[in-house]
């Protein structure tokens, strides 16, 4: 599933990114996935909820794939 960056920004920050795809309700409860250490960006486990993301970057959660695209 692509997310996409809004229109005349460079990057998506994770938080916001985890609520675009519907995988947290909230900012509350994307910290809490991120701190669990149930996101993954790039392959690898993400602690920072405020990671920058840019077009190109992926993550994932529960083996679901995302892409960020511009």
């Amino acid at each position: 599933m692509n997310i996409s960056i809004r229109e005349g920004e460079e990057f998506i920050r994770l938080g916001q990114a985890l609520k675009k795809a519907g995988i947290a309700g909230s900012g509350t409860d994307a910290k809490l996935l991120i701190q669990n250490g149930e996101i993954k960006v790039n392959g690898a486990v993400e602690e920072r909820r405020g990671r920058k993301l840019y077009a190109g970057d992926t993550f994932s959660f529960e083996d679901e794939g995302f892409q960020i695209v511009q």
